[in-house]
């Protein structure tokens, strides 16, 4: 597919213009970055990997009735997508104390919660993603009421699916980051899921040792950051095609 104009470019991802009006093509980079990009390394592979682990869950949660902007792939790192509006508002779903909010809270990390907890950030690299309420979220009208709920709604579905698909491959759902947009059909609006689901977003853990298998080895410089990220591939049962010789090689700079 011939390379179009550059839509916009962001810390692990750049857009280009899509082949059809209303599509956008993603391409998924190698580029890794924490604590608001102060940390940046290149994690060879890492945009191979997410690319074919964000294709498999968008599709699998398109299957159980949650819309997405996710149409199909089309390469190793390339994927076709709608076009949207993004809401600038994160979404943050919990189920075991980690992060950011074992460290604002002085809760251990690993502490299972009463319920899942939803909560959101304000999008922006400028202000660090500040955390806000629904009230902060309507009141400078990021979103609607009803889009919020609809947010809401969604958010704690995606939670109750991946839960149970990653504990069916040994892998406990720390807590997820997921962003919504707004997708226009003729007359019609409607609040899709969007971005990606992936090891960069999701805190995941093996069940029984507890082993990080996500972006925290990169934060915390534990080394085997596209280990991890192949190991939940495998289990998933979709490394890239020929499998980890693909990636040339696992391999971080910092």
């Amino acid at each position: 597919m011939p390379r179009r104009r550059k839509v916009y470019e962001g810390k692990a991802k750049v857009l280009f213009e899509g082949p059809e009006p209303g599509t956008l093509v993603q391409y998924f980079k190698d580029d890794a970055t924490a604590f608001n990009n102060e940390k940046h390394g290149i994690i060879t592979g890492k945009g191979v990997l997410n690319n074919r682990i964000s294709e498999y869950i968008m599709t699998r949660l398109g299957e159980v009735g949650v819309p997405t902007h996710f149409v199909r792939r089309l390469n190793m790192r390339e994927q076709l997508i709608r076009e949207v509006e993004i809401i600038p508002v994160e979404v943050i779903v919990r189920n075991v104390a980690a992060g950011s909010m074992s460290k604002r809270l002085g809760i251990a990390e690993g502490t299972p919660l009463p319920r899942s907890i939803v909560e959101y950030c304000y999008k922006s690299d400028e202000l660090g993603d500040p955390l806000v309420t629904e009230e902060h979220v309507t009141c400078f009208g990021w979103a609607s009421p009803p889009e919020l709920d609809e947010m809401m709604s969604l958010s704690l579905r995606v939670n109750d699916f991946l839960y149970g698909l990653f504990v069916a491959v040994g892998i406990r759902l720390i807590d997820f980051k997921i962003e919504f947009g707004r997708l226009y059909q003729d007359e019609d609006m409607r609040i899709v899921l969007a971005d990606e689901i992936s090891p960069d977003s999701c805190r995941l853990w093996d069940i029984e040792s507890n082993e990080k298998l996500d972006k925290d080895r990169f934060r915390r410089d534990l080394g085997g950051v596209a280990e991890a990220y192949q190991e939940v591939a495998r289990r998933l049962g979709i490394l890239p095609e020929g499998g980890p010789r693909d990636l040339k090689g696992p391999a971080v700079m910092q």
